[in-house]
């Protein structure tokens, strides 16, 4: 399995992880899953409810939103991401991984660089995943530990 994310997404994530540091960024993936890729194709940026910086909890109305838009446009919310502020780019024992057959990708930041990674979620766990960039017609393979 993959995920296939156009590097101006990659760099957005990678940007709301900076900005939000030392906090956690976190806001869904819009897009179409199927024959075992994700293809990510929009992100919607949503508001931490944690009061705590190392948890994300993303804001209901801003979910309810992105599903409809998503809906609206003939996709589906197929994922999630977030930041690991000074972390890890793996799930941490505090992520919980919701809904089944779901994306998650991970930025990993120290406030002034960041990396991605991508993890399925499945059956009680999470599973890593071939991370890819979108690079106009071309698919360009990315490393799980890329510098945005």
């Amino acid at each position: 399995m993959k995920a296939l994310l156009p590097a101006p997404l990659a760099a957005q994530i990678a940007a709301e992880a900076k900005a939000a540091y030392p906090a956690e960024c976190c806001g869904l993936v819009e897009g179409l899953w199927e024959e075992r890729i994700f293809d990510a194709r929009r992100l919607h940026p949503a508001r931490n409810l944690s009061t705590s910086p190392d948890r994300f909890e993303i804001a209901p109305e801003d979910h309810l939103a992105a599903s409809r838009a998503a809906r609206a446009r003939g996709q589906r919310l197929i994922g999630c991401y977030h930041s690991h502020p000074n972390g890890r780019l793996q799930p941490s024992p505090r992520d919980r991984g919701g809904e089944e057959d779901f994306l998650w990708l991970i930025a990993a930041t120290d406030g002034v660089s960041s990396h991605l990674a991508a993890w399925l979620y499945r059956a009680g766990g999470f599973t890593p995943l071939e991370l890819r960039a979108a690079v106009g017609a071309d698919w360009v393979t990315s490393s799980l530990n890329e510098r945005s």
